[in-house]
């Protein structure tokens, strides 16, 4: 007998992903993270949520800043109030 697949409520992934349900809720809408709708509810299938984790993983770092010109002034910093 085949095991039956791990499957995830939205407030799951959403607590796994230590975001907002409704941010899960919206990933799983948008199709950025497979799921299926049984009845009115989503269900995520465990192997769909490790997709999508390796795949932010492997996405392309965005470049760091390039220099700036010395004659744009000294860079200014921002301090937390």
């Amino acid at each position: 007998m085949t095991p039956s697949p791990t499957l995830y409520t939205v407030r799951e992934i959403a607590d796994t992903l230590r975001i907002h349900p409704r941010t899960a809720y919206r990933l799983i809408q948008e199709g950025r993270i497979r799921g299926i709708k049984v009845g009115s509810q989503w269900r995520v299938p465990e192997r769909s949520l490790l997709e999508y984790i390796e795949s932010g993983l492997n996405a392309p770092r965005k470049k760091e800043k390039v220099e700036k010109d010395k004659d744009e002034g000294p860079e200014q910093l921002k301090l937390p109030i």
